[in-house]
């Protein structure tokens, strides 16, 4: 019977063991500028969606973007001084 399968697996599917460690969670919230900045861009990208594009909605997308990039070049920044042996710059 697959009622059984399906009580079994929503039973299962908010255990304790499938949680995000606090490892998970700090990466999270390490790449959280980032992923506000890819919303961001989704969010003028929408925008523009409904009716053909116009100098303002361009570079609405444009800085979104800059911002995204930015966030990018931010987050492998510290990542590649967090990783540095010694805390040599």
């Amino acid at each position: 019977m697959n009622h059984i399968v399906t009580v079994q697996d929503a039973v299962t599917a908010f255990a304790d063991f499938m949680e995000p460690s606090k490892a998970e969670l700090d990466a999270i919230e390490q790449e959280m500028p980032v992923i506000l900045a890819g919303v961001d861009l989704v969010d003028a990208q929408i925008i523009a969606l409904d009716r053909t594009p116009n100098e303002i909605d361009s570079r609405r997308i444009r800085r979104a973007r800059n911002r995204v990039l930015a966030a990018r070049r931010e987050l492998a920044n510290r990542r590649a001084v967090a990783s540095l042996p010694g805390g040599a710059a």
